[in-house]
């Protein structure tokens, strides 16, 4: 009798983490997306006893880094364990080293990965294969899958096969194509791969693996008398790999039903015409195959699999022999090259083969660029031209070196009665997590098949996404988004004026959407265009008002659940009774650790999902004319770029687009024109219970809520009157008038201006009004931002916290979540020191929020200066930075070499000559040099002697830079500590600003050395086991490098404070500011994330301090404790105040339990170290300050310094 099949809905990183989980005894983890959720399973199952196939729980351990990851992946290999890793893209480059290694002394790893972009002339997260193609040479077998059922048929094969061949292997599918498409998949039979493990190689890994029993040597270094020949020994296993890859494949299609190859051909049996692809793409081509022979075509696929060691032999057996002409598919760019690799493999095979085909190539899909049935038709359209196009492009217009093929119309071509739907939705209102849920339980819970895909912008949560569901009664194949959808729902009202939400929807098809408005309010607020729309297509239009639901039920904006019963209601694409019952069981798995209140808020959303109503659509609205469009004179990059990306239409933006910005520069400023309008509720200002603290605008995250004091003109001029402002407080105000002006469009809803005001008497100032009745005042954020003008020259700025707020913040509108902990303190910087601030910027949350094209919130003064900013990598941010500051230290020297060289001669006036002088003597002063700038730029542009001209194209460095390090503590606790140790070590001047979250919040919550006792973070499912680590103390170990903790909702003024003096000190500074994350489950929401940052300081969780080495030429301690005697009593309190503590209770309560108290022993700890540095009686002694001072001294009076102002010996500078 048949074993009856078992489906699961699960996505491709699942399936390949299952497998992976199944073969392995060690996982040595490290996160990096798309690959990270492979690891957080692996990681789960361990936790919750999950058995291998050794009848154990897999041993996770996570490693600083990738490198360190393959490190210690090669070191369990040799001592004769089964070992794997995850990664993709820059991870799996550092990972390089060992890969050769691992291959070299023919170990059995497996890595798997989600193949990914390079990050080039900019960072992509997405997919395409440049990064699996960098490892070609490194001796692993690289092994191809291109669909969830692929990998979860395929990947035992590499397990297998790296066991028998002792190869190890590279096993790779698209990163977030399928790494994270969901499918309903048949699960393969684990105790019937199990049983294909060679037992005998298996045994033999063991004996060799290292032990002091029977000692051997690895690793030894060889000359050039025997490496050339050890190096050819191997090619055996080599040879033999394929033959093996074969035998497991076959034996595999016993046990599945599905028989794969090394190479799997589809199509007509005689083609003419045949394209060559690995990966997702092969999924799409089949499609097109189908559809293209149904019109009589002769036309196939050879979809690759084992793509090293490349065997020509059984490629050549899968191509027909009719095949005339050949397409070779290359999901990766190699600049420079004769072809993509890819290409070069097919054309090596068929050189010299009788009737040789002609073969072109082209390269597809870089960064998941979608590939659609279009341009599968195109590609074979190429190949019936008389001269087919070589070395194309397909899916973007080239119009500057004219390689992109033309695309004809785009057709859905899913399986006869599949169903196609978008949800529209705000990052981290629960949509796409919903709609996982909605997939599974079609899935789960019918005999249709499923899928789902997910699209983002690089906003973090508040950003734009999409869901993309199919499901029908065959096998789905369309590995592209939906284009055609018969039904839509937008859950953000504001996205109707932002995206084409109605584009290819089909006719007699439903939308749904989510509004504040009532059914007559919708037919007057709805734009013409979808007005249009649904009358001419016969659209049913229900809205529901999920937002003011959400807010009784207590949710917040998670509008999710409401909006997912709605959809099977109205759909009823399986029975509503059963969808509902499936959904709480859903609510149950997915917050059950989070506490009963949390699963009967959900289950009541559940049951409101029904109120929604049907408009009635009128007939008179197909005629409706488009209203003409007002030009808003914005500039030609803001009209012809960024706004076309924004309303995600940045696909059809052609190459030239681009010229002149082929390296990734991208302006300044960018954010302040997207004015998206999403949050649903707003602050309004109550001037009567104003005391002008400005509190409000000091933690604002997005810098959407500012101070602005008017002068008479200005006021005048107002679109508002004196009424509607306060007489401003302060000396040297008088005459002016004050008032606190919220960006209604640009606010995202989190409302920690309204929780830190403090009000008067009366109460608070401001109050979170629903944003339809603000939006009035929106036109006066549009006068006071450009018509009013700067007072900040009126007050010292870095004064107090008031005064900061009248600086206008070079940051703002980022991409960051709603009540992000981290962005104040980035914006206060720019506040501070943003007009000679130079940025260096780890890869993480604050590079994406930073720069995520087309969004760029750093911004420019009045006067056009503004922060520089730049983003190498994740590891090398520290160095990254230091390479910046020696570079302004050699173009300095050379000014004073000119300047020291003008003394000398007659061309230059005394006054300018006074003004070098001045100059050389304040070089390292940032105030004074940018007043001098401003004299002596335009003197020695006018001054026509050589030493004036050279000055005069340096002028840039005449201003002295504020140096920025700026990251994560997954970049500082953990991948990038050893370079930043290097450059707090080199005394150079520097600031470093860690942005403390405790978790790596850009992958999305794993757990770094920062990560607390008893927090629950993904790699640490049942509680971090381990102290945080103490960065602050070990950089204060140095004795010259100033340090600082610090959280702005405890103490703002330390804050500041501390931010004033490390920039002040003349040498390297750390200051490490605790950042609320919305990966913390806060329960009292993001809202109240300035509010967690002073409990976690009153209960001891966290500690003000500041390590001063200036203090130390006075005799006095340099350690400042800043915090009082915390009290303990509230610390237990504070952490079931975050989901990250309360999962554990309910997840492993008797370990919660034990590790809570470790975590508040350790705070105490810590705090008692603290105050013992404090509380010592300081003696001055010579202090490392001391030697610093002696080698700038040194370098002042060397002689080879006196010969060459270039040269410098030592400068602390």
């Amino acid at each position: 009798m048949a074993k009856e099949k078992k489906f699961i809905t699960c996505d491709g990183n699942q399936a390949a983490a299952h497998i992976a989980y199944m073969f392995s005894e060690v996982a040595a983890i490290y996160p990096i997306t798309p690959s990270s959720t492979m690891a957080e399973y692996v990681d789960e199952w361990a936790a919750s006893g999950r058995k291998n196939m050794f009848g154990e729980t897999v041993l996770v351990e996570e490693m600083q880094s990738e490198g360190g990851a393959a490190a210690a992946m090669h070191g369990t290999l040799q001592t004769g364990t089964l070992a794997t890793t995850f990664t993709a893209s820059q991870g799996l480059l550092l990972m390089i080293p060992n890969m050769y290694k691992v291959a070299g002394e023919l170990l059995p790893g497996v890595y798997h990965v989600s193949a990914r972009a390079i990050a080039a002339q900019a960072l992509s997260i997405f997919g395409d294969h440049q990064d699996v193609m960098a490892v070609r040479q490194t001796g692993c077998a690289l092994f191809a899958t291109g669909s969830v059922q692929e990998v979860m048929d395929m990947a035992a094969v590499a397990h297998l096969a790296a066991i028998k061949s002792r190869i190890p292997f590279v096993h790779f599918f698209d990163g977030f194509r399928t790494s994270h498409e969901i499918q309903k998949i048949e699960e393969i039979d684990a105790k019937a791969v199990q049983a294909l493990v060679d037992q005998d190689a298996l045994t033999e890994f063991r004996k060799r693996g290292l032990n002091p029993e029977n000692p051997v040597v690895r690793g030894t270094a060889q000359n050039p008398d025997i490496y050339f020949q050890s190096r050819e020994a191997a090619n055996p296993f080599y040879d033999a790999l394929p033959g093996i890859v074969e035998e497991y494949l076959d034996q595999l299609a016993v046990i599945t039903g599905r028989k794969y190859g090394l190479f799997d051909y589809y199509g007509d049996p005689e083609a003419d015409r045949v394209v060559i692809a690995m990966g997702s793409a092969t999924e799409a081509i089949r499609e097109g195959i189908d559809h293209l022979m149904e019109k009589g075509e002769k036309v196939g696929l050879v979809s690759v699999h084992l793509y090293r060691p490349f065997s020509a032999k059984h490629f050549l057996s899968v191509l027909p022999k009719s095949a005339k002409r050949i397409c070779v598919l290359d999901r990766t760019k190699e600049p420079g090259a004769n072809g993509e690799p890819l290409y070069l493999d097919i054309k090596d095979a068929l050189y010299g083969t009788e009737n040789q085909p002609l073969v072109v190539g082209g390269r597809y899909g870089l960064s998941s660029k979608d590939f659609t049935p279009a341009q599968v038709f195109a590609v074979y359209k190429n190949l019936a031209l008389p001269t087919p196009r070589n070395r194309f492009t397909v899916g973007i217009v080239d119009d500057v070196t004219f390689t992109s093929l033309p695309l004809g119309e785009e057709i859905s071509l899913g399986g006869e009665g599949t169903y196609e739907a978008k949800f529209y939705g705000l990052g981290a209102d629960g949509t796409v997590g919903a709609n996982k849920n909605s997939i599974k339980i079609i899935g789960d819970n019918s005999n249709k098949y499923s899928q789902a895909y997910f699209e983002y912008d690089s906003k973090k949560s508040g950003g734009f996404t999409c869901s993309h569901l199919r499901f029908g009664d065959s096998p789905i194949r369309s590995t592209y988004l939906v284009t055609t959808p018969n039904f839509v729902a937008c859950h953000v009202q504001a996205y109707l004026r932002l995206y084409d939400v109605t584009k290819g929807l089909k006719k007699n098809g439903t939308f749904l959407l989510n509004t504040v408005w009532n059914a007559e309010e919708v037919k007057d607020n709805l734009p013409l265009n979808i007005k249009r729309y649904f009358a001419q297509n016969n659209i049913k239009l229900y809205i529901i008002n999920a937002t003011d639901i959400a807010h009784e039920i207590g949710l917040g904006n998670r509008t999710n659940t409401i909006l997912q019963s709605a959809f099977f209601k109205i759909t009823n694409v399986i029975p509503y009774d059963l969808a509902v019952e499936q959904m709480k069981k859903a609510i149950v798995k997915s917050y059950g650790r989070k506490g009963e209140v949390v699963v009967n808020k959900n289950y009541a959303a559940v049951d409101r999902g029904g109120e929604y109503v049907e408009v009635e659509i009128p007939s008179e609205w197909a005629n409706l004319a488009d209203k003409v469009e007002v030009n808003d004179n914005v500039p030609a990059f803001i009209r012809d770029i960024v706004r076309p990306v924004n309303a995600q239409n940045g696909n059809s933006l052609p190459v030239s687009v681009f010229k002149g910005r082929e390296d990734g520069t991208w302006i300044q400023g960018t954010t302040k024109f997207e004015k998206r309008g999403v949050a649903a509720f707003v602050p309004e200002w109550d001037l009567n219970n104003c005391i002008q603290c400005n509190q409000c605008a000091y933690v604002c995250p997005h810098a959407s809520i500012r101070p602005f004091i008017l002068d008479a003109e200005e006021l005048a001029k107002a679109p508002f009157g004196e009424e509607s402002t306060l007489k401003t407080n302060g000396k040297g105000f008088e005459g002016t008038r004050f008032r606190i002006q919220v960006d209604v469009l640009d606010c995202m809803d989190c409302g920690n201006c309204v929780d830190v005001c403090p009000g008067n008497k009366n109460g608070k100032a401001l109050k979170m009004m629903p944003i339809e009745g603000q939006k009035p005042n929106q036109v006066n954020w549009n006068y006071c931002a450009e018509e009013v003008s700067s007072k900040q020259h009126l007050v010292n700025v870095k004064g107090n916290v008031k005064n900061t707020q009248l600086a206008t913040p070079l940051f703002e509108f980022s991409g960051a979540c709603s009540g992000c902990g981290e962005t104040p303190y980035v914006k206060l910087v720019t506040q501070l020191f943003g007009n000679r601030q130079m940025v260096s910027n780890a890869t993480g949350c604050s590079s994406i929020y930073s720069a995520s094209a087309p969004s760029t919130p750093y911004t420019t003064g009045a006067d056009g200066r503004g922060p520089a900013w730049a983003n190498s990598l994740f590891e090398d941010n520290a160095e990254f930075g230091m390479g910046m500051v020696i570079a302004e230290e050699k173009m300095q020297a050379r000014i004073v070499r000119l300047m020291t060289e003008a003394f000398e001669s007659d061309c230059c006036s005394d006054e300018l000559k006074g003004l070098f002088r001045e100059w050389i003597d304040n070089r390292f002063d940032g105030e004074a040099t940018l007043a001098l700038e401003a004299k002596i730029t335009p003197m020695v542009k006018a001054c026509t002697c050589d030493h004036c001209q050279q000055i005069a194209g340096l002028s840039h460095y005449l201003v002295k830079r504020s140096q920025w390090i700026i990251g994560g503590d997954g970049w500082a606790y953990d991948i990038g500590f050893g370079g930043l140790d290097h450059v707090i070590a080199s005394g150079k001047n520097v600031n470093i600003l860690v942005l403390d979250t405790e978790v790596y919040s850009n992958t999305g919550g794993q757990a770094s050395k920062s990560t607390p006792v008893g927090a629950v973070a993904k790699f640490a499912a049942s509680g971090k086991r381990i102290r945080k680590k103490d960065l602050g103390m070990i950089a204060s170990t140095y004795g010259y490098v100033y340090v600082a903790q610090v959280a702005m909702g405890a103490n703002q003024s330390q804050t500041l404070k501390a931010i004033r003096e490390a920039e002040e000190y003349d040498g390297p500074s750390v200051v490490i500011a605790y950042s609320p994350c919305i990966s913390h489950g806060l329960v009292a929401g993001m809202g109240k994330a300035q509010d967690e940052q002073k409990r976690a300081v009153e209960c001891g969780y966290w500690h003000l301090y500041r390590f001063d080495p200036r203090l130390q030429d006075e005799g006095k301690n340099p350690m400042q404790l800043d915090s009082k005697e915390p009290d303990w009593s509230k610390f237990q309190d504070f952490l079931k105040g975050e989901v990250r503590y309360t999962s554990l209770i309910k997840q492993f309560p008797a370990e919660a339990e034990e590790l809570f108290k470790a975590a508040e022993k350790n705070a105490k700890w810590r705090y008692n170290g603290y105050k013992r540095m404090a509380d010592a009686v300081y003696e001055q002694a010579v202090a490392p300050k001391h030697q610093i001072d002696e080698l700038k001294a040194k370098a002042q009076s060397d002689p080879k310094q006196q010969g060459s102002a270039d040269v410098i010996v030592q400068d602390t500078k």
